[in-house]
């Protein structure tokens, strides 16, 4: 009697064990649907990893939002991927792969470039004259070559500071608004080489923001439209 308890406790354990391994292989290979909304540990390792591929350039906060949003589109975009900013099973499985190799972010085309400057002049000078359009992209292109900001548009556009976006339509949501023709014609001139406001490498609305810290450490260049800009 005491040998079939025995065989009976040791049946058991070999079952546990088994068990276990069959929940250890599942954890390994599941996976759970990322979306707008999503937020959690699987986040923070989805943000993890698109940062490592140089796809994310913000705070690792576990909250999929549209920054996250539009780093897992650029990601499905480069790896072929269907393009729905849903980290499902196939872009996590691209994603995390060790043999995986993502374009990186640095290496934009000029049809990204305009994507992403047409829609930051849009956003921050929609209303403003032609010039002062063009003037803004000049400012994200100086911050692209300068050393002290990120060196794609992109992750210029998408810059983050204690938290905050460098650029309030980043807060707002407008950088994904659709740019009128004069916002793109503005973006393809700034990329063709125009300056009109030098080396400057910020601007504001003093209508809208006192930019007490711009003021007082850095060079004023001239004023167009709303806007002054500082170098």
């Amino acid at each position: 009697m005491q040998g079939n308890n025995k065989r009976l406790v040791s049946l058991m354990i070999i079952a546990l064990i088994l068990s276990l391994q069959l929940i250890s292989a599942f954890a390994v290979q599941g996976y759970v649907n990322l979306r707008f909304g999503s937020k959690g540990s699987e986040v923070v390792k989805l943000q993890q990893a698109l940062k490592n591929k140089g796809y994310y350039n913000s705070t690792i906060d576990g909250s999929f939002g549209r920054i996250t949003e539009r780093a897992v589109i650029n990601f499905q975009k480069d790896n072929r991927l269907i393009v729905d900013g849903i980290a499902g099973k196939q872009t996590q499985s691209a994603l995390y792969a060790s043999t995986t190799s993502a374009v990186s972010r640095s290496k934009t085309t000029r049809s990204d470039d305009v994507y992403w400057l047409s829609r930051i002049i849009h956003a921050e000078a929609g209303a403003e004259p032609y010039q002062g359009k063009v003037a803004v992209g000049n400012v994200v292109l100086n911050r692209v070559k300068s050393k002290d900001f990120p060196n794609t548009i992109y992750n210029v556009i998408f810059e983050y500071y204690k938290n905050i976006p460098q650029f309030s339509p980043v807060a707002d949501g407008t950088i994904y608004n659709k740019p009128s023709n004069e916002s793109i014609k503005a973006a393809n001139e700034a990329l063709n080489g125009a300056r009109p406001v030098g080396n400057a490498t910020y601007f504001f609305n003093p209508n809208k923001a006192a930019g007490t810290w711009i003021v007082n450490n850095k060079s004023y260049v001239t004023r167009i439209g709303g806007h002054v800009f500082y170098q």
